[in-house]
């Protein structure tokens, strides 16, 4: 697997985990970090939502995050989409502020919108976080090409007819059906690296994720976990996101906000079967979970 370089940064993959930091621009975040909550207040000079995405992006960036990840549309079950117009005014201005304080800061915009991407990436963005994989809007692949932007698929069967959603836990997929868990994952994933190289993305640019959360129940949030290191035999980096996810508030009976120690327990796990990214929201604590877990791992 070829190492990647965007602008000065070098990823070296298996050598070391590396760490994304969220950003949410949003005010329905399902884990109660968006950054747009509460209102910015009218009469202010600058967007307060811009003032605390910026502090929180240089909290990350002293923790140890190599990857910031912007994204102005919650993905929580049942919240509404955002228009590009919208999203862009939110997601922006913050990637400008990044580039201009943090200007050694990788920025990732995470969209499935090809308007968004495209002036996401003239603002200062680095790479693209798609949800949906390429599948979503079919100009996306077009655009991270002409950038020569790294783009990260996620694995999604999101669909409301089979979430459960329950106080303080969150959503459960229930009734989502695989003739075979890991082997469906690995064969849409491959779908879309096709999109990817037809448009003309080359395999070193390309991230793949398995979509914790995305379309599965905690049964398969556990068995992906577990079995990373198939989904890494494809070839491809390997970005995990369980940072706060339903699943673990299944199993722990606790809320977004209590789910550190569950996200670090599926963190360590993950980096034990092969995981080259972390897309979490603790970056302090994830970043430590993470030194000590790659000194046992990935000792030579």
């Amino acid at each position: 697997m070829k190492h990647l370089t965007v602008s000065e940064h070098t990823f070296r993959w298996g050598e070391r985990t590396y760490i994304m930091g969220i950003l949410n621009i949003t005010p329905d975040s399902f884990s109660g970090d968006g950054l747009l909550h509460p209102p910015a207040s009218p009469d202010s000079s600058e967007s307060e939502g811009v003032i605390r995405a910026l502090e929180q992006g240089r909290q990350f960036a002293a923790a140890g995050a190599e990857i910031l990840d912007v994204g102005g549309e919650s993905t929580r079950p049942g919240s509404q989409p955002v228009s590009a117009e919208e999203e862009a005014a939110r997601v922006l201005p913050v990637i400008r502020a990044i580039s201009a304080e943090l200007p050694d800061m990788l920025i990732s915009v995470d969209t499935y919108k090809a308007a968004v991407a495209e002036e996401a990436l003239r603002a200062g963005a680095h790479m693209v976080n798609d949800v949906w994989a390429l599948r979503a809007d079919p100009e996306l692949a077009r655009v991270i090409a002409s950038h020569q932007a790294p783009v990260i698929l996620m694995h999604n069967r999101s669909n409301p007819a089979n979430i459960e959603i329950r106080a303080r836990l969150g959503s459960a997929y229930e009734g989502v059906e695989y003739q075979n868990l890991i082997e469906d994952v690995k064969r849409e994933l491959m779908e879309s690296v096709k999109i990817a190289r037809r448009a003309g993305i080359p395999d070193k640019h390309i991230i793949l994720d398995p979509g914790i959360g995305f379309g599965k129940t905690v049964q398969h949030n556990l068995e992906l976990i577990d079995r990373l290191g198939e989904l890494r035999s494809l070839g491809f980096p390997i970005l995990l996101g369980p940072s706060r996810k339903s699943f673990i508030g299944f199993i722990l009976d606790l809320p977004p906000d209590q789910r550190l120690e569950g996200t670090a327990a599926a963190v360590a796990v993950g980096i034990a079967r092969g995981a080259d990214i972390l897309r979490v929201h603790d970056v302090a604590f994830m970043t430590r979970v993470a030194k000590i877990a790659d000194t046992i791992v990935r000792r030579k």
